[in-house]
């Protein structure tokens, strides 16, 4: 080991190193070191290498410096407690450094107005999480038109009752259905849960249901249902535009199949020999078996059978159908079956096949309980709407029975 050389200040010292040269004499590199007394203990602190741009000057500056604090009672008597406080003001400063850049954050994010979380944030959560692509068009279609209008613009903690309030008079006004209403409020509800989910936002959400808006009060229930001569006169005017589109309303008339479990069923889910469909991730997320009358059993052996990948009834490129064909609609008005129909809810659609279904169970005596598990209802409510067609059917019963006697 190098001996300690002493140099012209009282208190500093060094050694050469053995090899190691630096500088343009090539002078041995010089390793420095200060001691002095500190609380009747000699105290000895490595202050850097000659290479590193220490020397005897500089050590004897930060020695009397520390001499200075211990005489004051001010600042850090050792480099040791120098280094300290520098790293707490280091850490300090990080803390305050993130701390105020989550302040411009949170700041940034209470600026976000409800349009920029709808289109850059919630829109493509729904559009790549919606199995249907029809839910989040008609999301976005009531942002357009009716929120944000009102509330686009806003940040979220400006949203208040009385503007939702106000998108609730404006659709009114438009004539717009109470469904459609309170859809428009679930849209607005659902931006506030997914802004508040992904700590976008942490106030209280207006259209939730500790909020002060009410929901119309609404009967959106569609009952109509084709009779026993409307039914066939139906099928039959379909085939004569659309054998794939007759397939299809013939399926849904004879099981209760909605439009998607129609649209989704593949050849491995057909059971010719048993007579059964086996229907999968069905809109209840429960699967259910659909039972084949003669007619679909026909129907389907006479299709190309493919894959048992494959859809039974595939639309363009093989992909799968989205939506009921026009054919359907364009059939249902030329028997005039909506002629004069102003109500929504009275209108023939495609799912008035599955009402048809129901209605026809009801009516010929198959208990409720039984047609809840046929169409797969989650809550008997659903299924109890049909309930008064039974009760018609009864007391038309007991109405001939007086007029037989």
């Amino acid at each position: 080991m190098a001996r300690w050389i002493k140099s012209k200040y009282p208190g500093v010292r060094y050694r050469e190193h053995a090899t190691r040269r630096y500088g343009t004499r090539n002078a041995p590199d010089r390793y420095y070191t200060i001691y002095f007394k500190l609380d009747g203990k000699m105290i000895e602190e490595p202050v850097g290498w000659a290479s590193e741009g220490m020397n005897e000057d500089k050590a004897n500056k930060k020695r009397a410096d520390l001499k200075e604090n211990q005489r004051e009672r001010t600042g850090p008597r050792t480099l040791k407690e120098e280094k300290d406080l520098a790293d707490t003001e280091r850490q300090r400063q990080e803390a305050q450094r993130v701390q105020e850049v989550e302040l411009e954050k949170q700041e940034a994010l209470a600026r976000l107005t409800f349009s920029e979380i709808f289109q850059t944030k919630y829109l493509p959560h729904t559009q790549a999480n919606r199995r249907n692509p029809r839910s989040w068009k008609s999301e976005e279609s009531l942002f357009r038109l009716w929120v944000s209008p009102i509330i686009g613009g806003k940040p979220l903690s400006d949203i208040a009752p009385i503007h939702l309030e106000k998108i609730k008079k404006d659709m009114a006004k438009a004539g717009r259905a109470g469904r459609s209403i309170i859809y428009a409020l679930a849209v607005i509800r659902q931006v506030f849960n997914y802004a508040t989910t992904n700590d976008l936002y942490s106030g209280k959400n207006p259209a939730g249901p500790a909020g002060k808006v009410k929901r119309p009060v609404t009967d959106n229930k569609r009952l109509r249902y084709l009779s026993r001569e409307e039914a066939p006169a139906l099928l039959t005017e379909i085939t004569a535009i659309s054998r794939d589109v007759h397939d299809m309303a013939l399926l849904s008339l004879h099981t209760g199949m909605r439009a998607g479990e129609v649209f989704s069923l593949t050849w491995a889910d057909v059971d010719l020999s048993g007579g059964v469909l086996q229907l999968k991730d069905t809109k209840s997320n429960k699967n259910r078996p659909a039972f084949m009358t003669e007619s679909v059993k026909a129907m389907l052996q006479a299709r190309t059978k493919s894959a048992p990948a494959a859809l039974v009834f595939p639309g363009r490129n093989g992909k799968k159908i989205v939506q009921a064909s026009d054919t359907f609609t364009r059939a249902v008005d030329k028997l005039g079956l909506n002629e004069g129909i102003t109500d929504r809810r009275q209108r023939v659609t495609f799912h008035t096949l599955r009402h048809t279904f129901a209605s026809w169970l009801v009516e010929s005596g198959t208990d409720i309980y039984t047609v809840q598990e046929l169409l797969g209802h989650s809550d008997l409510k659903l299924t109890a709407r049909y309930a008064h067609i039974g009760e018609n059917s009864m007391r038309a019963a007991v109405q001939r029975l007086e007029v037989a006697g």
